[in-house]
């Protein structure tokens, strides 16, 4: 799967848990951890992997800067989150915010980074990428998973 495709999965996986976690309120202790692996598991393949390949061209620079930081945004709020009693408004609250934080970092991504990324990066390249991001992505949900 090239890299693309392999993010684009992603982010479809995590869209549906924040669906379930907001209408299944009583399975948030069991969706919430999901749902914290899965965005934690994503960043750290696009930040190890996908930026850097992507960082060094002009088209995709500045994007690149703005997606790390919207991570280190997105990380906050999953922190705040992880302390909050999850029966509290505030957490539903912060759910909320999160999941928009989130869905405007990946309609960013899909409609002006990896249209420009896919125009620098061959079909080659994109799959060489994609290999190395499951291949971490599976150690990363191995070890969550083992915790």
């Amino acid at each position: 799967m090239d890299a693309i495709q392999l993010l684009k999965t992603d982010h479809k996986k995590v869209e549906k848990i924040f669906t379930d976690l907001e209408n299944k309120t009583d399975d948030r202790r069991a969706l919430f951890p999901e749902l914290d692996r899965e965005l934690t598991v994503h960043a750290e393949i696009e930040e190890k992997i996908f930026y850097p390949s992507a960082k060094q061209a002009e088209p995709t620079r500045d994007l690149v800067l703005e997606s790390i930081e919207e991570h280190k945004q997105i990380k906050m709020v999953l922190a705040d989150l992880e302390q909050t009693d999850m029966r509290t408004a505030e957490w539903g609250a912060d759910l909320k915010v999160l999941r928009e934080d989130v869905m405007h970092h990946v309609k960013e991504e899909e409609d002006e980074l990896f249209p420009k990324i896919q125009q620098i990066l061959s079909e080659d390249q994109l799959a060489d990428l994609g290999s190395r991001m499951e291949e971490m992505k599976m150690q990363l949900l191995s070890t969550a998973r083992s915790r």
